[in-house]
């Protein structure tokens, strides 16, 4: 049997240590998920190209005024992403993902911004362009996603990193939607870390460099290596984080760490972006529980 590779057995350690961690401690959970929305919906949209910067995000989501214009299209897209977010983090554990909650979940996303396209998929003579690739065929979409699914439920024994990998770039090539595609994507795959007793994820604006290769990547060989390593590196993050809560750790900056430990920033910050250290970024902002 081949090796695991190491970021999915370093998956499997965190995960043990967050079970033995969380117990009687859900409220602190909530809490955590409730403050990532924003940096969620932030990220995401940033992704698509929103022109709304974090700050701006979690004002429009607590309603207080910008000091800005914005579009009537970018509110809706924060609000109506958050409250996508919410749902996940709420329902995820009660359904397996099916095409119907797919429909449900894009028709809470587009609504109030294009409410003939939200909720339905593509239909006949919607083309849609992924990158350099026009997407499938508006007929042949409901039997690439049904393939989709029944790829990844049949696949149990692969880890999660590797099935998620792979649904999440077979969506996007099918692209299923005339507009959403990338957001309802990567919700998709919070859906099922959420249902498969994982943490969610955040994959970041920063990263979309890195993000669009991973396309590139399958598109041209059909691997997954790219997309695993965004999806493993993000499920660490995400995992250190709550554990620095969740053991009642100090949350300090990566630059105090260093200074109190007499450690190298720069040597520490290449550590973070490679998660060989229990670091986390938040907000834009390297930390760690010392």
């Amino acid at each position: 049997m081949a090796k695991k590779p190491e970021i999915f057995e370093n998956i499997q350690r965190l995960r043990k240590r967050y079970y033995a961690s969380f117990q009687n401690k859900q409220s602190l959970l909530d809490l955590l998920s409730e403050t990532e929305v924003g940096e969620q919906v932030y990220d995401s949209n940033a992704i698509e190209n929103s022109t709304l910067t974090l700050g701006d995000t979690e004002k429009v989501l607590l309603q207080i005024d910008l000091d800005k214009y914005i579009s009537e299209r970018e509110l809706f897209e924060a609000k109506n992403l958050a409250r996508v977010v919410d749902y996940i983090n709420k329902k995820a554990t009660q359904s397996e993902l099916t095409l119907e909650i797919i429909l449900l979940l894009h028709q809470m996303l587009l609504a109030n911004i294009n409410d003939d396209f939200a909720g339905r998929w593509r239909q006949k003579d919607e083309w849609v362009r992924v990158g350099n690739h026009i997407a499938v065929a508006p007929e042949q979409i409901i039997n690439k996603l049904h393939k989709m699914l029944a790829d990844y439920f049949a696949t149990n024994d692969e880890h999660i990193i590797k099935r998620i990998a792979l649904l999440h770039l077979q969506f996007e090539q099918i692209h299923p939607f005339i507009d959403g595609n990338g957001r309802i994507g990567r919700v998709l795959n919070n859906y099922l870390l959420i249902r498969d007793g994982f943490v969610p994820i955040n994959i970041k604006f920063i990263d979309r460099a890195d993000y669009y290769s991973a396309f590139s990547e399958f598109n041209e060989t059909g691997k997954t290596k790219v997309m695993e390593q965004i999806i493993g590196t993000a499920l660490s993050n995400s995992y250190h984080k709550r554990l620095a809560y969740l053991e009642g750790k100090e949350i300090i900056t990566l630059a105090d760490y260093g200074k109190r430990h007499k450690i190298s920033h720069a040597n520490l910050i290449n550590k973070a972006k490679r998660q060989t250290i229990a670091a986390f970024s938040e907000k834009g902002k390297w930390k760690i529980g010392d």
